[in-house]
């Protein structure tokens, strides 16, 4: 087999023509035949450079607005036909087949039509057919054929033409055959999700997920394991779609932690100002506030251990007085809508210290998927979209709530969507005060958060534990009565669970016994 394979003739049919001509100009350069189709062909052919109308080579008109051009043996045969095969070679001159040995295509741009919101004529009339039918066919036979679908390797195949007389490497050829297959994976994929989608399909009967690599990472959750972050293309506000103002690359935990904390602050969008604080995904503070230094100090007090080296997410464009605040300690990741120039500028100190800004806030009740590796498959299901309201609500106990204290379950409500389970939250005055997330056992969750909570008031100075008149909410019913009488021990006076147990009336009793309110949601928030 021959290494390099020099290349004669090439077929462009794009979408996007960026950098089209100086790739045509170059390749022209060096006696390369230019093929191309409709507006491709005619920005060639108005830049002045010679190329040939697919429609020579096939011998008939593009057709049907397009849909019917490349489809045809003379294209598909040029690309497939084996050179050192010698019936292959027969069968083209027989038919008048000539070989195409560069392929440079890239799809209509259907996942753009789809983000923009387009009808579904439309997105129908984007879905490409001749293009990934080329381009898979051009990538089987990258022994002969190197196929281009990124305008980023244009320069790449310049400088492997340069370096080699006009011919590639077979090194280069599978690499790139390696990404026009993965981009043919990835189109047929984002096709498949907008049917599932169109038809309110939840489980089709093949299921398949894609992305475009952002960046390589160092490693991933440890250093023996390699890893990369990819992009799903829905423009969803976060990490992926953040600008990056100063610190070092982020990692695959600060990329992981930084999306968990910015997606529970976005649920206080349009309200107070709010702060998250995330340690190994889970929150160890939350607030709102009067203003965001102020809701990023109470945030900071429920746990200013874990606070250390973790993420700080906030709900409103981050200022300078609350960068003098957060500046104080060492933190990984901070990410916001926006954030002054003054913020910036006290963050410039930090080297070491990740600033994000995404522009907007993550809508916690659009609906999306979300998948988990299993040994031999993977689990899909919707977005925990989850939401109720104070008219969801069932009072159970012979106490209703206050209104100060419904405040507060509301708020405990949405922090324990984001908390592992099993989760635990104590809450007052609109701060989490509390967290016990992840243990086997709810009640050791509920004691874990209480003891947090002294350990703070000793830190902090207090007469005692900020418990003392808190709320709680649990992800989950509590199994039992000892997971809520725990929380009326260190202070709770409300509780706010799903219910749906089988001891729903022993754990209720036990609430009445020790006044205190209680509400079910109807709706639980596991989140593992």
């Amino acid at each position: 087999m021959t290494n390099l394979v020099p290349i004669g003739r090439a077929l462009i049919s794009v979408s996007d023509k960026t950098g089209l001509l100086d790739l045509a100009r170059a390749l022209a350069g060096y006696g390369v035949e230019l093929i191309s189709t409709g507006g491709t062909s005619g920005m060639l052919r108005a830049a002045g450079l010679a190329v040939r109308d697919v429609a020579d080579v096939t011998g008939f008109p593009e057709m049907m607005d397009g849909r019917v051009k490349t489809l045809h043996p003379n294209v598909h045969g040029g690309l497939l036909a084996l050179r050192d095969d010698d019936e292959h070679l027969v069968a083209m001159a027989a038919h008048g087949i000539e070989p195409i040995d560069l392929l440079v295509v890239n799809l209509y741009p259907f996942e753009e039509t789809v983000a923009r919101g387009a009808d579904h004529a439309t997105c129908i009339e984007n879905i490409d057919i001749g293009g990934p039918a080329m381009i898979r066919a051009a990538a089987k036979n990258h022994r002969f054929v190197t196929v281009v679908t990124d305008p980023r390797d244009y320069d790449c195949l310049l400088t492997q033409m340069k370096a080699h007389d006009g011919a590639t490497t077979m090194a280069f050829r599978q690499k790139l055959a390696l990404t026009a297959y993965s981009r043919t994976a990835a189109y047929d994929t984002a096709v498949s999700i907008w049917l599932a989608e169109e038809l309110k399909e939840p489980a089709p009967r093949y299921r398949s997920f894609a992305g475009r690599l952002a960046q390589t990472l160092r490693y991933g959750e440890n250093p023996h394991q390699a890893a990369a972050f990819y992009t799903d293309g829905s423009r969803r506000p976060g990490v992926a779609t953040a600008r990056q103002w100063q610190g070092k690359e982020l990692s695959y935990n600060n990329i992981n932690d930084t999306d968990a904390a910015f997606e529970l602050v976005a649920e206080f969008a349009g309200g107070a100002p709010a702060c998250a604080i995330i340690k190994h995904a889970n929150p160890c503070g939350v607030a709102t506030a009067a203003t965001l230094t102020e809701a990023y100090i109470r945030a900071y007090q429920c746990d200013q251990t874990s606070a250390f080296g973790g993420i700080v997410a906030l709900n409103q464009v981050l200022d300078a007085a609350t960068a003098e605040e957060i500046v104080k300690i060492f933190t990984e990741v901070v990410i916001a809508p926006d954030a002054t120039d003054e913020a910036k500028a006290i963050f410039a100190g930090k080297k070491n210290l990740r600033l994000l800004t995404t522009g907007a806030l993550p809508d916690p009740r659009a609906k999306g998927l979300a998948f988990k590796q299993v040994a031999g498959g993977f689990l899909v299901q919707d977005r925990d979209a989850g939401h109720v309201s104070t008219s969801d609500l069932k009072v159970v106990t012979r106490r209703a709530p206050s209104d100060a204290e419904m405040r507060d379950l509301m708020f405990a409500w949405t922090v324990a969507k984001h908390v592992k389970s099993n989760a635990i939250i104590y809450v007052k005055d609109g701060a989490t005060v509390g967290v016990g997330a992840g243990q086997m056992s709810r009640v050791d969750s509920t004691r874990i958060a209480a003891r947090k909570a002294q350990d703070m008031a000793e830190a902090l100075g207090l007469p005692g534990p900020l418990t003392k008149g808190s709320v709680v909410a649990s992800d989950a019913f509590f199994p039992f009565a000892d997971g809520l009488i725990t929380a009326a021990e260190a202070g709770a006076t409300a509780i706010i669970q799903p219910g749906g147990s089988m001891r729903d009336d022993e754990v209720i009793a036990a609430a009445d016994e020790r006044g205190l309110a209680m509400v079910f949601t109807g709706q639980r928030h596991f989140r593992h």
